[in-house]
């Protein structure tokens, strides 16, 4: 997932969140991703400056979401680019117009 966050904080001029599942899920559908193992990631993310406001999904439970917010507390959020207006789209590839 770091990847597609790493996108977005590069594009967005807007605020970018994310919502990690714990882990995926294994054969019997359950998430086995340790609150310390999200929280360290999610820490990552915040220290790279790549989000904004973090969370958790599926698998997540109230542990996993102390450990995000221990580990968060205190990082700086990413800051907001100022981006030129134009045409943006979406899509397989991102499209921009610069007039």
């Amino acid at each position: 997932m770091r990847p597609h966050i790493a996108e977005l904080s590069r594009v967005a001029d807007t605020l970018v969140s994310a919502y990690p599942n714990a882990g995926l899920p294994n054969a019997m559908g359950q998430y086995d991703e340790e609150p310390h193992e999200t929280g360290h990631f999610i820490e990552e993310w915040a220290r790279s400056g790549l989000v904004n406001i973090v969370g958790g999904c599926c698998g997540t439970t109230p542990d996993h979401i102390k450990h995000i917010a221990e580990e968060v507390s205190g990082v700086t959020p990413r800051a907001i680019p100022e981006r030129p207006v134009a045409l943006r789209l979406s899509g397989l590839e991102p499209f921009e117009l610069v007039a």
